[in-house]
């Protein structure tokens, strides 16, 4: 008889939702470290990231997607497509609604995506932050759920808390095949160190900023130098569309774009363990989100364009 505990399993799982409804802050409780951006602005995953759970007996791969939304633009255009595209290879699909939130337009849009597509792998429902509700609230917010979509549960989780992970985890594993892991034990995303700083970055730029420059503004990195023992210099472009943005960003006599800097430079610290040198600078190009050869360059762009 074959334990139990010895059974490998390894599998994708995509995490979808609307933006704002705490994709990326789950998949950093599950690593237990920060590997993905979160502010409370909405949008701040704008491309597909791995984060790799992996324990003795199975390998979880969370792909970490941008919230589905009515796009406005091109960039939103390919965010959508980049969260869309991540159920094509996925073995489960969990998605996360929010129970301290009504069901808002964007969560129907993506019952209607979900339910147009002909194989579709198992979903799950995660109806999150029921830490901040009561019981009668959570239980009419998991009636709406599955009235929205017919999942096949529906789960209750607090990434704050940490509750209902185990039990989520558990479920998911349900549908998850037998096989060995895709990657070694010590890669926990597939993004490289360089990936996660231009995040940390824009993630440390969304905390300060007033709400109508975030959505506005991208990262570019321009050096990332080892310098051996003193860490490494960093050198990055904020590109915002019009000149009023960019005196936003660098504020009064530079110091909003200092305390970004300092920030970014804590964060980034935190994760690579090491001294960073931060240099930022502010360049403007106008309607960058609807211009092609500017989503190219800063690495917006769809896997058929490349």
């Amino acid at each position: 008889m074959t334990d139990e505990n010895t059974i490998k399993k390894a599998g994708y799982v995509a995490v979808v939702g609307r933006p704002n409804v705490g994709k990326s802050t789950l998949i950093n409780t599950f690593l237990d470290q920060k590997i993905a951006a979160v502010s409370p602005k909405p949008q701040t995953t704008r491309r597909k990231q791995l984060g790799i759970l992996t324990r003795p007996d199975m390998q979880l791969v969370f792909v970490d997607t941008p919230g589905i939304h009515k796009a406005q633009h091109k960039l939103g255009d390919y965010m959508n497509d980049e969260a869309l595209s991540s159920l094509a290879d996925a073995d489960v699909v969990l998605w996360l609604l929010a129970a301290d939130e009504g069901f808002t337009a964007e969560d129907k849009l993506i019952a209607e995506k979900l339910g147009a597509i002909r194989k579709l792998p198992p979903v799950f429902i995660a109806l999150s932050k029921v830490d901040n509700v009561d019981a009668e609230t959570i239980e009419k917010q998991s009636k709406a759920a599955m009235e929205l979509f017919p999942a096949r549960d529906i789960l209750e989780i607090s990434s704050m808390q940490h509750k209902g992970l185990e039990e989520l985890l558990q479920k998911l594993l349900q549908f998850i095949p037998e096989g060995e892991p895709f990657f070694d034990e010590e890669t926990v995303t597939d993004y490289y160190e360089k990936e996660i700083a231009a995040e940390l970055i824009r993630e440390s730029a969304l905390f300060f900023l007033r709400d109508e420059v975030p959505h506005c503004l991208a990262v570019r990195m321009d050096e990332y130098t080892e310098r051996g023992d003193k860490g490494a210099f960093i050198e990055a472009t904020f590109f915002v569309e019009r000149d009023s943005q960019k005196g936003i960003v660098i504020g009064q006599g530079g110091e909003m774009l200092k305390k970004i800097g300092t920030r970014a430079r804590q964060e980034i610290e935190s994760m690579s363990g090491r001294e960073i040198y931060l240099s930022l600078r502010v360049k403007v190009n106008k309607n960058w989100r609807n211009s092609p050869e500017a989503l190219h360059l800063l690495g917006y762009e769809k896997e058929s364009d490349k």
